[in-house]
């Protein structure tokens, strides 16, 4: 079941805004699985965490949910972990909150 809890992991960094998100890699399929107590994503990825398939998987979910190119999403941290802190380049975090929102809406809705 999906959580709802406070997007404070949301922070507006110099480039774009800066998120915090946990991978669950070779999952059944690609999802924002919750929002932890910390406001971490947990995310699923269908992709295995080799070869850096897993992080390819995550930043295209990602941009397909927000509605920006891929190359707007940097994995700052936490590149060979499962805990990453990425950035969304040219958003502030109000404007990832939101598209991530619209997106648990829609998609919950189901």
């Amino acid at each position: 079941m999906l959580k709802k809890g406070a997007f404070h992991r949301f922070h507006d960094g110099k480039r774009g805004a800066a998120l915090t998100v946990r991978v669950v890699p070779k999952a059944s399929r690609t999802e924002i699985a919750e929002i932890m107590e910390d406001g971490t994503l947990r995310i699923r990825v269908a992709a295995p965490p080799v070869q850096d398939k897993a992080n390819r998987a995550l930043v295209d979910f990602l941009a397909k949910v927000l509605d920006v190119p891929q190359s707007h999403i940097e994995i700052a941290a936490g590149a060979t972990k499962r805990d990453k802190i990425l950035v969304i380049l040219e958003m502030t975090p109000q404007e990832v909150e939101s598209r991530i929102q619209a997106y648990l809406a829609k998609h919950n809705s189901k």
